[in-house]
């Protein structure tokens, strides 16, 4: 699954987690020309066959002509599709502009009101939209103060799930019967007690970030020698880590499919490190104002989306191959947000 920047069809993750630091004339026009080439004058009706379930009862938004968008990962586009269901069986007509390459463009999109709505991610917008260079550890008060700032950029942002796709080590579970390894302080501890005992294996750019390798590292203490760090593809990492011996643990993201189908154990961030990257529906603030039923149908999908959820889902996509808009249709009918038309 891949998370910063490409995928989908395939990967997960928030998208391109860029360096901290202030946001930059050449972010602004970068973000403009990813704009004006990503297409976003196309897109089609949204042909899900749909009608209200639990939500959309009476269809509050008919006669309402609304935009979806994501990014180009499976988890960011299965979160669009979701959108795009509820709305079109409350009534709306939907234009289907998911699948965005890059956060950039799909942050513009609705934030020129070229789109409607997408989920976002609290600590993508955070550190890499606003500029920040220190998370804040509370997962509500980061949504807050994404939440309060964004509103002058003429967005919304509605309730957060719990479902946090960040930064995490990961282990075999044939490797984990010999250390029995559940925290990032017990990888800490494993470094000091046997060096030779932890090889990494991490992209290139987790290896180099200060919300990364470098400053994990210096979170926890530990000392983890360059020899026994490997560098490579995210989707590698996966593998590696499952079936071979080259890594003891691998960099992952926490909301993978592959995690649960390689049946994996997550070290706890038991200190807090890694930023909160918990998504939520972020719409153009015109059609909230337009459309404030929005969040009455929404906040009860974003309730029910947690990170375990999200392996099940993404799973679907990248390990079974289904198509994103087939599971969301059906995680929405299975948890009786609408039904088959």
């Amino acid at each position: 699954m891949r998370r910063p920047g490409a995928k989908r069809g395939a990967g997960t993750g928030p998208g391109p987690r860029t360096a901290f630091g202030p946001r930059t004339a050449v972010v602004a026009l970068a973000g403009a020309a990813l704009l004006a080439s990503c297409g976003l004058t196309s897109g089609s009706p949204l042909v899900a066959d749909v009608k209200p379930g639990t939500l959309g009862r009476g269809e509050p938004l008919k006669g309402a002509s609304l935009v979806i968008t994501s990014k180009n990962f499976s988890e960011n586009i299965i979160l669009g599709e979701m959108i795009g269901m509820v709305f079109k069986a409350a009534g709306a007509s939907v234009l289907d502009r998911t699948n965005i390459t890059g956060s950039i463009g799909a942050r513009e999109a609705v934030k020129s009101g070229q789109a409607d709505a997408m989920y976002e991610y609290t600590g993508t917008a955070w550190i890499t939209y606003l500029g920040h260079t220190e998370p804040i550890k509370d997962p509500h008060a980061q949504w807050q103060a994404v939440h309060d700032e964004d509103l002058k950029h003429g967005l919304t942002w509605l309730p957060p799930s719990t479902l946090d796709n960040t930064y995490s080590l990961a282990i075999s579970r044939k490797n984990n019967a010999k250390y029995h390894l559940r925290t990032l302080s017990d990888v800490a501890a494993l470094a000091k007690k046997n060096p030779g005992a932890v090889t990494l294996c991490v992209e290139n750019e987790f290896a180099s970030r200060q919300d990364g390798l470098p400053g994990m590292q210096k979170a926890y203490g530990m000392n983890i020698s360059s020899g026994h760090i490997q560098k490579m593809d995210a989707g590698i990492i996966y593998t590696q880590v499952n079936k071979s011996n080259s890594c003891l643990l691998g960099e992952v993201y926490t909301t993978d499919g592959r995690i649960k189908s390689m049946h994996l154990t997550v070290m706890e961030d038991d200190k807090g490190f890694f930023p909160n990257y918990n998504a939520a529906p972020v719409i153009y603030s015109k059609t909230f104002k337009k459309y404030p039923v929005i969040a009455k149908l929404l906040d009860p999908v974003s309730a029910k989306l947690t990170t375990a959820v999200a392996q099940e889902l993404n799973a679907k996509v990248d390990v079974d191959g289904q198509d994103p808009q087939d599971v969301a249709k059906d995680w929405l009918i299975e948890q009786g947000f609408i039904k088959k038309g």
